[in-house]
């Protein structure tokens, strides 16, 4: 009963296209009445209680913060410096874009936002540059997703919380991959440039790059004081997500004047939409996850697949696939709640590093994001830039394959996520 309540009747339910925090309230009512006299108030308690924590208010404020950057000119600055320092090699202008993208998730740790706010600036740069339409999109649309692996990340925070893990030790696990992740996508498209014989762009001026590092001082300055003071001890990312939201508004407002008052208060009320579809995910997540780990079905599941005993790399493969699946249909925040109750208990059974395991969950939904045909990143940029998803889902399928292998590579050396901690400690 347990898998047919927790497993096929969500699956159902999404299949039938409903909101992901009614199929979860809706799993949940099925598990009372069907799994055990549960009281209705322990319910609300739950879902309540997921929504009383501390950490979890670094969603909204890194939210906010980063759709205040996009528009108030300091993630533009911040391209511009990018795009004035690479030059004179083949292929500087991708390499500008993969950058700008790993630049802009040390601020924000939105994907979608990424898409939008980086494809509009250097979209029209690479087809002038001499680069396919479908090329240009495509790859805005992969290299979005370095948001979700690049710390801060807001799926990274409600790991932490899904998972009961540290959020800056989870930050700092992220470094690395997403630099491995930005390094392999570099070259890549270096690759591409040459294969292609995509002209050499002129090389940087040091005037160019004086006036452009004059104007993006304070841009810089953001990733610098959010990671800065997170690693630093001065504040908790929670801390730094207010930090970071103070500080786009006055260097937006006051410094760069590129936004009014009245603008930054609109930015807010549409960031408050996303993060109400959110935090009503979490909260009917919090009585879901509650369900489950009551009803004794993830000790079940635990024992039913040490009963295969799989070797570890299988494991690792079966996971990743699901995760893979998962996360091509569902956005990162909602399949890490719905996933973790269930995936955690298993890692743990099998001696994974639990922030090795929070590595792996957040990259192969990252991946997902862009996954053909369901990932999310598909179909903003289908939206944002009018590229026809059969086209788009063809120009995704290299830079599909190198998250694939970098993804193989995180899951199995360990080492990867892991080193920067012990360095840390």
């Amino acid at each position: 009963m347990g898998a047919l309540v927790f497993g096929v009747l969500p699956l159902g339910l999404l299949g039938l296209g409903a909101p992901i925090f009614v199929v979860l309230l809706i799993a949940t009512c099925a598990g009372m009445l069907f799994i055990g006299d549960i009281p209705l108030r322990a319910v609300h308690t739950a879902i309540f209680g997921s929504l009383d924590v501390f950490s979890l208010l670094a969603i909204p404020l890194f939210i906010l913060a980063g759709d205040i950057m996009a528009r108030g000119g300091i993630a533009r600055r911040l391209i511009e410096l990018i795009l004035a320092m690479i030059g004179g090699v083949r292929g500087s202008m991708p390499m500008a874009t993969v950058a700008s993208a790993a630049a802009f998730g040390a601020m924000s740790g939105s994907s979608v936002a990424c898409v939008a706010a980086i494809g509009k600036l250097t979209i029209p740069a690479l087809e002038k540059g001499g680069y396919t339409r479908i090329f240009s999109v495509s790859l805005i649309t992969a290299t979005g997703v370095i948001d979700v692996i690049i710390p801060p990340s807001i799926p990274m925070i409600i790991y932490a919380i899904a998972a009961q893990q540290s959020a800056s030790e989870l930050f700092l696990a992220g470094i690395v991959p997403g630099l491995v992740v930005a390094a392999a996508l570099a070259g890549y498209v270096y690759l591409h440039a040459r294969w292609h014989n995509i002209a050499i762009g002129a090389r940087p001026r040091w005037s160019q790059i004086r006036v452009a590092a004059r104007g993006a001082i304070w841009a810089v300055l953001a990733p610098a004081i959010v990671l800065g003071g997170i690693y630093g001890g001065v504040f908790t990312p929670t801390e730094a997500a207010g930090v970071a939201c103070v500080y786009a508004i006055v260097v937006s407002v006051f410094l760069y004047r590129e936004m009014t008052l009245a603008q930054v208060w609109q930015v807010t009320l549409e960031s408050c939409v996303l993060v109400a579809q959110i935090m009503i995910i979490v909260a009917a997540a919090g009585a879901y996850s509650w369900l489950i780990t009551t009803s004794g079905f993830p000790a079940r599941l635990v024992e039913g697949i040490a009963s295969l005993q799989l070797e570890t790399w299988m494991l690792l493969l079966a996971i990743n696939l699901i995760l893979l699946c998962v996360g091509s249909v569902l956005e990162p925040p909602a399949a890490i709640l719905v996933m973790a109750p269930l995936l955690t208990p298993i890692a743990h059974q099998a001696g994974l590093n639990p922030l090795h395991f929070g590595i792996i969950v957040t990259v192969n939904l990252a991946v997902g994001m862009f996954m053909p045909p369901f990932g999310l990143n598909l179909f903003a940029a289908h939206a944002i830039f009018g590229t026809p998803l059969p086209r788009l889902y063809r120009g995704v399928v290299p830079f599909f394959v190198i998250y694939l292998m970098i993804l193989m590579l995180l899951t199995y050396v360990p080492a990867l996520t892991l080193a920067p901690m012990a360095l840390y400690r």
